[in-house]
């Protein structure tokens, strides 16, 4: 059982280790910044190194070397990925899906050895020119920063779940230069709640983040947004069913990543290689169209300025940018999915302006507004962050006018997304492998809860071949309704219950207890969750349900067993929501 991290009385010591916490989370907050900074800045030296950058490919003299150079280079990042990986317990990087699920099911513990693998094979997939994204792989690494600091300092559950928010944070404001995002974003994806407690170590992990990246990064905006004029009335409607359009957008990014993913496990291949594949895919292409390397922020930029690209040119770019991160994300390079749906929703809203300026004959003047709501129409519902997504918008432009278009857009976006595909494709991911988050956090604790945890056999076992008399007298003196029948070799043969022994007794058509069992009786088995077993219970009445592994009984788990689990994880939760640890 759990202990809560912090008295709940009033005193100084709760308030002193309340200031101990905030403390840990603006260290935390440093660690992670500083790891965010060195994280960029080794991304981008290998981009230069690589010629993945257009200016390196630009000033590169050889033209032939350059195009040899374009494919062999992802082709061997994705060879070293791919051997990285085989390191890892899954065979596949860490993502913010397993930030997410350690939270949601108070688990915690994100393992560093995992997320330093993982970072290092971000790294390298990027810096060799992969379209994945870096915000990703940042997000996760503060989180396994945040639980390793709380692991260092043996500290409960609930504070493991906020030093990893608190990492995330970090992260997340190093990497955009956006404080404010970072502590919405922790708490709109990865704690889902919003308590006074959590909120001032995740505000000063942040802080802490925010010093660091204007310190220690001084990297360039995403994009530059010069004097903007105020959009006319009707466009204001244009950018909601952008909205919509862009939510089925970022629903056709979401699921190409995925199905390439199933495609990929049906190759005849090995999966250590399958990176390698993809790399060689994504060069071959890019000799025709690079813009689709690495991260894309040079066409992020690009495709914010009117008449940068032409109409054909912005619809090319965004279909091969999503296939070519579907290809890279599937195929098992290690990567983001946040910076490649900042591109596609930028080059949509893009293509979207170009398509009203050119059908209406109208001047250009709004067109960073369409390419602003076009990139949040598709980045919120991939990351499921509506909030987050319009506070990067505000603090990286300053620009009000900018920020309530972009509300308009996503308006649509995020709730037409969810309904359709998913919260995010953070979701998404877990629901494939077992934790389903869309009916919250109670829920997904039950979903990631075994019954054998809660395993006793202080049941009343009787042999098969038991007469019904021994069987009743058992029942009586050990003072159980019902009896679970288990022969030598420990082989499960069903239940029987008192009431039934005495029918049968008194009908006179049985002598041994194994002619009365209930063979409708359901049985659960060692990975059966808590959630199904309450689900089992709607349809059983009885004290217990036994639990069978190939036909071999271990033991039994208790009704009230299940229901008092479930009071106590709801407890639980319900005291880390309202701060109390």
């Amino acid at each position: 059982m759990e202990t809560t991290s912090a008295p709940t009385g009033r005193g100084p010591l709760p308030v002193l280790r309340f200031l101990g916490l905030v403390l840990l989370g603006a260290v935390i907050g440093g660690v992670a910044a500083l790891c965010a900074a060195g994280f960029v800045r080794g991304v981008l030296v290998l981009n230069e190194l690589l010629l993945i950058s257009p200016r390196s490919r630009m000033m590169f003299p050889w033209p032939e070397l350059l195009a040899l150079t374009t494919i062999a280079v992802p082709t061997l990042g994705g060879l070293i990925v791919g051997q990285l990986h085989r390191h890892l317990p899954q065979g596949r990087p860490h993502t913010p899906a397993d930030a997410i699920a350690a939270v949601q099911t108070r688990r915690g513990r994100l393992p560093a050895r995992e997320g330093g693998i993982s970072a290092l094979t971000a790294m390298i997939s990027l810096g060799a020119g992969a379209s994945v994204g870096q915000y990703g792989p940042l997000v996760h690494l503060g989180a396994t920063l945040g639980s390793l600091g709380a692991r260092l300092l043996r500290l409960g559950r609930s504070d493991d779940n906020i030093t990893i928010a608190c990492g995330v944070a970090a992260a997340i404001a190093t990497a955009f230069n956006a404080p404010l995002a970072g502590i919405v974003f922790a708490h709109e994806v990865v704690l889902r709640h919003y308590a006074l407690r959590a909120f001032a170590p995740i505000a000063a992990a942040a802080l802490v983040g925010h010093v660091i990246a204007t310190q220690a990064l001084a990297q360039g905006a995403l994009f530059h947004v010069a004097e903007t004029v105020v959009p006319r009335a009707w466009e204001f409607a244009l950018f909601v069913a952008m909205g919509g359009l862009g939510a089925l957008l970022a629903g056709a990014y979401m699921h190409a990543i995925l199905g390439v993913g199933r495609l990929a496990r049906r190759l005849p291949l090995r999966p250590d290689l399958h990176p390698a594949l993809a790399g060689a895919l994504l060069g071959s292409v890019a000799l025709w169209v690079p813009d689709i390397l690495g991260m894309g922020q040079e066409t992020l930029r690009f495709a914010t300025i009117a008449g940068a690209f032409g109409g054909g040119e912005l619809l090319l770019v965004l279909a091969l940018k999503v296939a070519a991160t579907a290809l890279c994300l599937g195929m098992g390079f290690s990567g983001g999915v946040f910076s490649p749906a900042l591109v596609i929703g930028t080059l949509f809203g893009g293509l979207c302006g170009s398509l009203v300026a050119a059908l209406a004959g109208v001047s250009q003047e709004t067109f960073v507004f369409y390419a602003v709501c076009g990139m949040v129409a598709v980045t919120a519902p991939v990351i499921g962050a509506p909030l987050t997504s319009l506070l990067i918008v505000f603090e990286l432009t300053g620009n009000y006018a900018l920020t309530t278009a972009a509300l308009a857009s996503v308006t649509l976006a995020s709730p037409i997304a969810a309904q359709l595909f998913g919260r995010s494709l953070f979701d998404i991911q877990l629901r494939n492998r077992g934790l389903d988050l869309s009916s919250g956090r109670g829920q997904a604790l039950l979903m990631d809860t075994r019954v054998i945890d809660y395993l006793t056999r202080e049941c009343v076992i009787l042999s098969p071949e038991a007469s019904l008399d021994e069987a009743i007298a058992t029942l009586a003196r050990e003072r159980h309704g019902e009896a679970y029948l288990v022969d030598t070799q420990e082989r499960f043969h069903g239940c029987v219950t008192l009431a039934e022994l005495e029918s049968a007794r008194q009908a006179a058509g049985a002598h041994r207890v194994g002619d009365c069992v209930d063979g409708e009786r359901p049985t659960l088995h060692s990975g059966t969750t808590l959630w199904a077993a309450m689900a089992l219970l709607e349809e059983v009445t009885g004290e217990a349900l036994a639990v069978v592994d190939e036909g071999i009984f271990r033991g039994v788990v208790y009704e009230v067993h299940i229901a008092r689990a479930y009071l106590h994880q709801s407890d639980a939760l319900r005291r880390e929501e309202h701060g109390h640890g």
